[in-house]
């Protein structure tokens, strides 16, 4: 599959078959995470997927998403926010930046395996690192339900280019 079909068969999918991910899809996931960039390559984040019956059970119960448990793979995107690279000025931590840059690889290279995910943060911070027994200066702050799609995906309603997208000569 090429980049610009990736991109554009890329959606949040709410409901996961039955139906485990394979060994070989995550390590190729993997590889597309430790190729994304992070601010002055501090790569200050830790990506899990959880397969873990316990663990899953765990962050479902931390997570108010009803489709959650029905994905075979729960990817957990941790970062570190002192490690992360910090703005000069206000010394703001560019870790959340960082983070979507990772998890977007991670969710792009499981769209070019055939995999459905969706983003979600909607959740309570600190109820999901005790979930997890994540430690300062970490923190659990996105994740991903990772699976086989068990529907087809919406079709996409987007702005039009012209107002999301300008070019300045």
């Amino acid at each position: 599959m090429d980049f610009y079909e990736v991109v554009s068969r890329r959606r949040s999918i709410r409901h996961y078959a039955d139906r485990p991910v394979s060994d070989e899809s995550l390590r190729r996931i993997a590889h597309a995470v430790s190729l994304a960039p992070t601010a002055c390559n501090r790569q200050a984040f830790k990506i899990q997927a959880v397969r873990n019956p316990e663990i899953r059970a765990a962050i479902c119960a931390a997570c108010p998403q009803r489709f959650l448990p029905e994905a075979p793979v729960i990817l957990v995107a941790l970062g570190n926010a002192k490690e992360a690279w910090r703005r000069a000025g206000d010394d703001h931590s560019i870790i959340e930046m960082d983070l979507g840059i990772v998890l977007e690889h991670a969710i792009l290279a499981a769209t070019a395996e055939g995999l459905a995910s969706c983003w979600v943060c909607g959740y309570d911070l600190k109820k999901m690192n005790e979930a997890l027994k994540v430690e300062a200066p970490w923190s659990a702050l996105a994740l991903a339900p990772l699976g086989y799609a068990a529907t087809e995906a919406a079709p996409l309603q987007r702005k039009p280019e012209g107002e999301i997208f300008e070019i300045i000569d």
